[in-house]
């Protein structure tokens, strides 16, 4: 039997089961919770995977669950999705969109909602576990679901690691991920070798002296230095790196004050950089720290910067055979839908959990975007102006056939590595 019977004799099951995951999906964009925070999630997962038959492991690193289905010997399949959402108001329109709120690490009253798509990664591999657990003599070997918290503040697989992760479950021969991206629904992307890039984020307080807004000459003003070294770190990329090495730097945030007639002691900014390769990333947070001291001492601060580097999100290079054989899979079961997709500067965390595993992995794309809508804007020349992207207020996936495509792109990919190719009936 070819790959493609195999993933057929799986999914075969789909049609039986779809409703009951869109009404899954639907509560779950309904009720998001923040990284650290997704008990409810957990606790729903852990559920469904054990009433599936699985081997249910929770609580790892606070909210983790992975399920494990032995079914014979083979290689050991490793499937993860991502489970918090973000500090976001929806503004979707969607008969289920979240309306909810929850209080954040730092003690704040934020609106919460499913901005990047994660409920959608876990409707999926709960589908794909639930069919691939119905059809089991299509498969020979391990399959393992796990269900990572806190990819956003980018602490959540370090968290699995530090639970005892690697000791907890089978040791797996590969992994696999995947994320929704604004694309139109029912393609998938893969991309060979480097695919999302590193993040740093940097946190800098510039000091001044403060004074009475009339009185300027007896102030150090923290908000003109803080402005100067915005503009200047646009240099960077612009003047110090080279055109064909992709690198961004933002300045997300700049605060200073609280009275427009009052110079205040000190300016904070909050600074992302993204890279792909560690030359790069190195000079270019070089170049962060050299600018920032120099621009203050032009302008004689009494006490030198501070500046602080935050959480990291590493590189994903995907594997080039892995990618190989699921790009293949994927061509053979979803034909002119599948496809390639160009590199991305978001950044993840998954890639942390192979790496401690020391085993290949590759990560790709699963378009969510309503065709025509797409097509349309593509026309237009305004996918840029009219296709909300991650993280947006007004992001969500079409439910399908985003739903189902993603469904199938997990078990397809899962049978590179576990399927029976000499069996005979499903």
């Amino acid at each position: 039997m070819t790959l493609k019977d195999s993933v057929d004799a799986v999914v075969a099951g789909l049609d039986d089961i779809r409703s009951e995951l869109e009404d899954f999906y639907a509560d779950l964009h309904a009720h998001p919770e923040l990284g650290h925070q997704e008990h409810r999630t957990a606790t729903r997962v852990a559920q469904r995977l054990r009433d599936c038959g699985y081997e249910v492991h929770d609580g790892i690193g606070g909210t983790g669950v992975v399920g494990v289905l032995a079914n014979g010997d083979g290689p050991t399949v490793l499937l993860r999705a991502d489970m918090d959402a973000l500090p976001v108001r929806e503004d979707t329109g969607l008969p289920y969109a979240s309306t909810a709120g929850a209080t954040d690490a730092s003690g704040r009253q934020v609106p919460v909602a499913h901005a990047c798509g994660h409920d959608m990664h876990v409707t999926c591999l709960l589908g794909a576990s639930r069919l691939m657990a119905a059809a089991r003599r299509a498969w020979q070997g391990t399959l393992l679901a796990l269900f990572q918290p806190a990819e956003e503040p980018g602490d959540g697989a370090d968290r699995m690691l530090a639970d005892g992760l690697v000791d907890l479950v089978p040791h797996p021969d590969v992994a696999f991920a995947q994320h929704v991206l604004p694309y139109p629904a029912g393609q998938v992307g893969t991309r060979a070798g480097s695919f999302l890039s590193a993040a740093d984020n940097i946190k800098i307080t510039v000091h001044g002296r403060g004074a009475h807004g009339s009185a300027p000459q007896a102030a150090i003003d923290p908000v003109v230095i803080a402005s100067m070294i915005v503009v200047r770190l646009q240099t960077i990329v612009s003047r110090e790196v080279a055109a064909t090495q992709p690198v961004v730097l933002t300045v997300g945030s700049v605060q200073a004050g609280t009275s427009g007639n009052v110079i205040p002691e000190s300016a904070d900014l909050l600074v992302n950089v993204r890279s792909y390769d560690e030359d790069s990333r190195r000079h270019v947070l070089a170049a962060v720290r050299r600018i920032v001291k120099a621009e203050c001492d032009a302008s004689g601060t009494s006490r030198e910067p501070e500046i602080e580097e935050g959480i990291r999100f590493p590189p994903t290079v995907n594997d080039e055979a892995v990618t190989r054989e699921v790009a293949a899979a994927f061509t053979a079961t979803f034909g002119e839908r599948a496809g390639t997709v160009e590199l991305q500067s978001a950044s993840e965390d998954f890639s942390r959990i192979p790496d401690a595993f020391d085993i290949p992995y590759t990560y790709w794309a699963l378009g969510c975007v309503d065709p025509g809508t797409y097509q349309a804007a593509r026309q237009r020349g305004t996918v840029a102006q009219d296709i909300p992207v991650n993280h947006s207020p007004r992001f969500a996936p079409v439910l399908q056939p985003t739903l189902d495509t993603g469904v199938q792109a997990l078990i397809a990919a899962s049978l590179t590595r576990l399927a029976k190719r000499d069996h005979t009936s499903p």
